[in-house]
């Protein structure tokens, strides 16, 4: 779900906040996007309520990156026994002119995929924004 629908609190408004500046920090030349997902009924179909979705959008096409926007995914889980809500992965894909160019996801094996993969150092500095993400969630989990 689009971070600027997600921030229903000040604890988790200062949170995505972090996010952004997070990465911003590690690819300075990126400008955030709180609302990636667009409101038409056939996108809203795709969308997932139990994620923070931050786009970022380079000043044209990087080859270090092999794109030219990034969608970063926070994904959650909602415990229904305990009512807790915890993190449980970050899913990063990065887009060009043919559509999704490759893939991460902590969820699996923290590993890129896709065909048009990025630099060896631009794979590290995604991870480590990754990294970044779980340490900023792992302080507290909150309320479903």
């Amino acid at each position: 779900m689009n971070a600027a629908e997600q921030a229903h609190n000040l604890q988790l408004t200062s949170k995505i906040a972090a996010i952004a500046n997070i990465f911003k920090t590690t690819f300075p030349d990126a400008k955030a996007d709180l609302t990636p997902w667009r409101s038409d009924p056939d996108t809203q179909e795709w969308v997932d309520p139990d994620s923070i979705d931050l786009g970022f959008h380079f000043p044209g096409w990087s080859p270090r990156l092999q794109g030219r926007s990034i969608l970063v995914q926070v994904r959650f889980h909602c415990d229904l026994d305990t009512q807790v809500q915890r993190l449980i992965g970050v899913e990063v894909a990065a887009f060009n002119h043919r559509g999704e160019a490759w893939r991460l996801s902590t969820i699996d094996h923290w590993r890129i995929e896709g065909q048009d993969l990025p630099y060896p150092d631009v794979t590290d500095k995604l991870k480590s924004v990754c990294r970044q993400i779980f340490e900023l969630f792992a302080i507290s989990d909150s309320a479903c």
